[in-house]
């Protein structure tokens, strides 16, 4: 394993993360919610009528997630995306996210940023449970099955 030096961006990755934590503090604070982005979403794709000061901060939350890419590329290059997978291969791979984000009482963000933050069991039990499966996935694609 190597790392790649010339996009290695300790610098960059650091201020998204105090930026994540700061609107992370801020919802929380303001607003008295989690910011966990499938709740955020699957509460405004309910349908009806939201309760009242419950629909405009999830659109600005969303419409920051988008908006901040955007603004992003004004001050550096994007890094060029590459997807090596077949149109019906992202299909699935986003429903079972969707249905183990549903499963799992929340999403990586809900848990990982949020829930540990608060020093819920719930969410610690979820994070590992998301991590080991993602080494344990990477590691056999990447060393059992390539091979």
């Amino acid at each position: 394993m190597s790392i790649d030096w010339t996009h290695f961006t300790p610098w960059l990755s650091l201020a998204g993360g105090i930026m994540i934590g700061l609107a992370t503090v801020m919802l929380l604070y303001f607003k008295g919610r989690v910011a966990g982005v499938s709740g955020v979403l699957g509460a405004l794709m309910q349908g009806g009528t939201p309760p009242k000061g419950h629909f405009g901060w999830r659109i600005a939350f969303l419409a920051g997630l988008l908006v901040s890419s955007a603004v992003y590329g004004l001050f550096a290059v994007m890094p060029a995306a590459q997807i090596d997978a077949s149109y019906p291969l992202i299909v699935i791979a986003g429903l079972l996210v969707g249905f183990g984000t549903r499963m799992g009482s929340g999403c990586t963000s809900g848990h990982a940023v949020c829930g540990l933050a608060r020093v819920s069991p719930r969410s610690l039990a979820a994070t590992a449970s998301f991590m080991v499966s993602g080494f344990v996935t990477a590691y056999l694609l990447f060393h059992v099955l390539a091979s």
